[in-house]
Order: C-alpha cells, then sequence, then structure tokens
C-alpha cells in the first residue's frame, strides 16, 4: 500500500521565487487493484512519484510505502520495483550484468535474473548491451529490473511507451494479474485507451492537486458525457416528438443526438406514436473525452491551434 498525507514540492525558481509542483496531496494506492496516475504534463506526476520512491524529498508532509518510508527498507527491490526511466541503464553493459549487479545489491539469487528476462521475454538477447536496444526492449528491461525482488509494490512510469502492439497487451495482462495477485500496481500513462482497459482505479492530478480519487466506473459516469444515438427515417417527426418533450435533441447529418433521457426510454416514446427507428444507440464519450474535460483549465502547456499558425 502506498499512503500520501498532505504531501507537498516546491521548487525554488531561477528568480529566487518557489513553484508549487505538488500542493499538498492525500491519497491512498490499495492493493487487488490497478491505479492509473493521470495527470497532463508537468501536473506533478513525476515528482509524485519521485517522492514515493525517496528520490525526492517532500517540503511537507509525508507518502509511505507499507507502513514506512521507502528509503528506510533494507531490501528496497524487495520492498517495491519501480521503473521511472526506461533509459537509466549504463550503455556498455548487458541485460544480464545489469540485473546481477542489481540483484546482489539486494541479497536476491542471480537464479531470479534467468526468471524476469524470460517474464519480459529478453532471455535471447540478455547478453546484448543494453546501449544497443529500442525504447521497447528498454521498456522490458526496466519492468525486469522492477520484479527482480518479487515486489509487493510496483511503480510503473509510462511502461508502454516504445512498446508494439504485442508488448501493450502483454504489459495490460501483466499488470492485471499483478493486482490478481494481490500486489499494490501503479501506473502512470497518457495512453488513455490502455488506461481505460487496464485500470480499475484512477488519480488525476492537475497543477500539483488530485482532481479526482475514484473507481474508473465512477469518473466516467461523473466526468464522461453521454447521449443517445437516433436514426429513422421520418427524422424531423422524432426531433419534434423528443424536443416536445423537453430533451436535448441535436441533429448531427442524419441522426438526431439526444441528452435526458436512456436509450429504452427513447424507444418506448417513439413507438407510442408510431415512429419506426432504425437505430437507438446509447454513445458514451471516451477516458480520453472526460480526462480532457475534467483537466482543461490545468494544462501547462497549450499548443497553437491550425488557425493560429496560418
Amino acid at each position: 500500500m502506498i499512503r500520501a498525507h498532505a504531501l507537498t514540492k516546491r521548487f525554488a525558481t531561477e528568480k529566487g521565487q518557489s513553484r508549487v509542483a505538488v500542493d499538498g496531496v492525500d491519497f491512498v494506492v490499495e492493493p487487488g487493484r490497478v491505479t492509473g496516475f493521470l495527470g497532463p504534463n508537468g501536473a506533478g506526476k513525476s515528482t509524485t512519484m519521485r517522492m514515493i520512491l525517496g528520490l525526492d524529498a517532500p517540503t511537507s508532509g509525508t507518502v509511505s510505502v507499507n507502513g514506512h518510508r521507502y528509503a528506510a527498507a533494507p531490501a528496497p527491490l524487495r520492498e517495491i520495483g519501480a521503473l521511472l526511466d526506461a533509459h537509466a541503464i549504463h550503455p556498455g553493459r548487458s541485460a544480464r550484468d545489469h540485473l546481477r549487479w542489481m540483484a546482489a545489491s539486494n541479497g536476491i539469487p542471480t537464479t531470479r535474473v534467468g526468471e524476469v528476462l524470460e517474464l519480459v521475454g529478453l532471455e535471447s538477447v540478455a547478453g546484448q548491451r543494453a546501449g544497443r536496444y529500442s525504447l521497447g526492449m528498454g521498456q522490458r528491461l526496466g519492468i525486469a529490473a522492477a520484479m527482480l525482488g518479487d515486489p509487493p509494490v510496483v511503480v510503473l512510469d509510462e511502461p508502454v511507451n516504445g512498446l508494439d502492439p504485442e508488448g501493450i497487451r502483454w504489459v495490460r495482462t501483466f499488470a492485471r494479474q499483478l493486482a490478481d495477485e494481490g500486489r499494490t500496481v501503479f501506473i502512470s500513462s497518457h495512453l488513455m485507451s490502455e488506461m481505460a482497459l487496464m485500470a480499475d482505479h484512477l488519480l488525476v492530478i492537475g497543477r500539483g492537486s488530485i482532481l479526482a480519487d475514484c473507481s474508473m466506473s465512477d469518473f466516467m459516469a461523473d466526468h464522461a458525457a453521454s447521449y443517445v444515438r437516433v436514426k429513422a427515417p421520418a427524422l424531423v417527426d422524432v426531433a419534434h416528438l423528443l424536443s416536445g418533450r423537453g430533451l436535448d435533441v441535436t441533429r448531427v447529418d442524419d441522426e438526431l443526438r439526444v441528452s435526458g433521457l436512456d436509450a429504452p426510454a427513447v424507444g418506448e416514446l417513439a413507438f407510442r406514436h408510431g415512429l419506426m427507428l432504425h437505430e437507438l444507440t446509447l454513445v458514451r464519450s471516451s477516458l480520453e473525452d472526460a480526462f480532457m474535460a475534467l483537466t482543461a483549465d490545468s494544462v501547462e502547456y497549450h499548443a497553437a491551434t491550425e488557425g493560429a499558425l496560418r
């Protein structure tokens, strides 16, 4: 379990002032589920993860792993497995040797090195220098290092970057397996489609503050827009009927988008008035849409629109 209480981090700016990166956040990452950590660039995700791992010291507040500071663990790799930077490997060292010295530093049997290399699919290239690895291979090696101590807590920052579709699916399945084993799994990613398939629970941070801390289903219910798509031969008549009942009806090309009533009720209403429908579908916006709506005011860096470039 990971627990943060009033966790705060300020950095000094070049002008001698301070910038708040993480602003008094409270959260608990519980075992037995995959918790997704989302936020725009500059929101405080990486700083929060670094404080969990003791790489950055909090300005104030506390963060603990299984009831104590991670830095105080006598064998850290047996406590938490972490991947923050896939490039944090000596380029001249082979994958096998990289894992061997990590194992030796934490009293882990060398037999475990072969097990994690097989786990991530790198056993055939374990003797190659890590500097020759692609980004995806580096990610796999980073996950192997994270699992070296068979830890109860796993923290992964953007673990699917650079992976091919098979690798992305493997990470998704692997994360679910770890959670099913009762481990604490904390994953940051910008790939919303993958997070929608992987996470049970979401932590969303924006400008250093927690914007949402809830289950995936509750997040979608609270922040994802939905409407009923209606297609019919007599589209104008259906639109008049529904708008006459006080529903929000918008016509887009050859369909109506209806809010204020669920799909069965819309169908029953049309049936009672003798109107034929060709399509009646509940459409819910994606996790990406819901995330963008929630964090619109928390985005630090805005790209220019197409019109602004002309």
